[in-house]
């Protein structure tokens, strides 16, 4: 089992910065990568980003690229996504997502574990 749980969501004006963090625990050296996603009113649940728990290396989707980090701590067992340059349309709530195979960075049905949430708000 893997339990996440996310913080530093909040209200933010467009062009502002916001820091997302994902505190995990449990079984952590059966994480093959971490996620974020996001879920917008009336809209499906989408990638953000992610990052392969050792080794690092990152994807981010094509609406992020350039604006947001994603980055983990490996000792403290926390994964960050830094959100630069926002806009209203990243209007969401961000959820944090543990993948134990790593065979579908993308895809959110590959995620086995998933935090409750937290609401990221870009006023324009």
């Amino acid at each position: 089992q893997v339990q996440l749980v996310e913080s530093g969501g909040g209200l933010v004006q467009a062009g502002g910065s916001l820091r997302l963090s994902c505190a995990a625990s449990g079984s952590i050296f059966s994480i093959n990568a971490m996620g974020w996603f996001r879920q917008a009113p009336g809209k499906e649940r989408e990638f953000v980003a992610a990052i392969r728990w050792s080794g690092g290396i990152t994807y981010y989707a094509d609406a992020v690229k350039g604006r947001f980090t994603i980055s983990r701590d490996y000792n403290k067992n926390m994964v960050y996504l830094e959100m630069c340059s926002l806009k209203p349309e990243d209007t969401a709530v961000y959820y944090c997502a543990a993948d134990l195979l790593g065979d579908g960075i993308a895809k959110s049905h590959a995620y086995d574990y998933w935090g409750q949430g937290t609401q990221v708000t870009v006023s324009s």
